[in-house]
């Protein structure tokens, strides 16, 4: 059976499921990763994207579909090639480094088939590549958190993988440690070219890191594409609601158009439908009388400085529906205040009712 996607030099699954006892983790996953890409698999915990992992590392056998690395099939119900033939590196959170070995050791434990010259020197390249030459003949407990992230990615990458699999590898890091070390991973795996896929649960890591984001839901990747796609046309309310706070409004479609308390709603649902509009807080805009545009009057019940933002929440005139808004804190409202709000309808995402979850 030809493969529905073409061949290279990445990851490609197709049409892989697996299932412990009666519960279906992973549900009919296809996707691909390119050499040089990163392809971030986000979602909720308990969406299968830790189990498709290790189904692509070869930690789970496949049950249902088949896996290809550099264009060679790799794993299939009738095919499984053992984990440390596939040419595939594995990274956990917690980087499982060898406490009694060196960093030097730890970086060329999986280089035991090159001679010692070869496998010396590619160690030495590999720390002098992120500046961890000086910290050869220290231990583990010795290093930071970061230092310790970049000795574990440089084990992953010494045996020269096509793929690398990194699961949740930034959790264990401060947030001040997290920002800096995931942009440097980043650079150093394009840097090698591998294709990378990537589990997070966290949106905002996703949208900074991935090339692609493949947005996992009960077993099956509820969308997939570039950051943008996902964020600014998400194609189900729950694609929608994964990236942080929304409003939720319901009406029926009538000419066209959804009649709202905040505004008119244009749509291609047919008349009659019953649908669901989600409208992110940052989407608001405060106007004035003077400005002569459309807008809709509120009242502000209260407010909380968040820093640089404020979160607001507004009671449209003649209403008791509560919006969520954020602006930033010096152009924010007071509690209190009545204020005229404007909204660009091509930012709300209409839903048929149906496609609640």
């Amino acid at each position: 059976m030809a493969s529905q996607f073409t061949q290279h030099s990445g990851l490609i699954l197709e049409k892989v499921s697996h299932s412990f006892g009666k519960k279906r983790a992973v549900n009919n996953v296809s996707l691909q990763v390119f050499p040089g890409e990163v392809v971030c698999l986000l979602g909720p915990s308990g969406c299968g994207k830790t189990t498709l992992l290790r189904v692509s590392a070869g930690i789970e056998r496949v049950q249902t579909g088949r896996i290809f690395v550099s264009g060679r099939e790799v794993a299939s119900p009738d095919n499984e090639v053992f984990p440390e033939n596939r040419s595939v590196g594995l990274m956990f959170q917690d980087y499982a480094l060898f406490p009694h070995l060196s960093v030097f050791q730890n970086v060329g434990f999986g280089l035991n088939k090159l001679k010692k010259r070869d496998r010396n020197l590619r160690v030495k390249n590999l720390l002098d590549d992120v500046d961890l030459g000086h910290c050869a003949n220290a231990y583990p407990h010795s290093l930071s958190g970061g230092e310790q992230q970049r000795v574990a990615l440089m084990r992953v990458l010494a045996p020269e993988p096509s793929v690398i699999l990194l699961d949740e590898p930034f959790s264990g890091l401060d947030i001040r440690l997290r920002s800096k070390t995931r942009i440097e991973t980043i650079k150093i795996l394009k840097r090698h070219g591998v294709a990378v896929l990537l589990v997070t649960h966290d949106f905002e890591e996703a949208m900074l890191l991935g090339d692609k984001i493949a947005l996992m839901q009960d077993g099956t990747i509820a969308q997939m594409g570039s950051p943008s796609d996902l964020y600014q046309r998400p194609n189900t309310p729950f694609v929608a609601s994964f990236f942080g706070d929304v409003n939720t409004l319901t009406g029926v479609v009538k000419g066209g158009f959804v009649k709202t308390v905040i505004g008119d709603f244009s749509t291609k649902l047919a008349d009659g439908t019953a649908v669901i509009i989600m409208i992110r807080p940052d989407d608001f805009d405060i106007i004035s009388e003077a400005d002569g545009n459309p807008g809709f009057p509120a009242h502000v019940s209260n407010s909380h400085n968040l820093g640089p933002l404020t979160h607001i929440n507004l009671i449209p005139e003649g209403s008791k529906l509560v919006i969520s808004a954020r602006f930033l804190t010096k152009k924010a409202p007071k509690t209190g205040t009545k204020v005229l709000i404007r909204l660009d309808p091509s930012y709300a995402f209409v839903f048929p009712a149906t496609l609640q979850t």
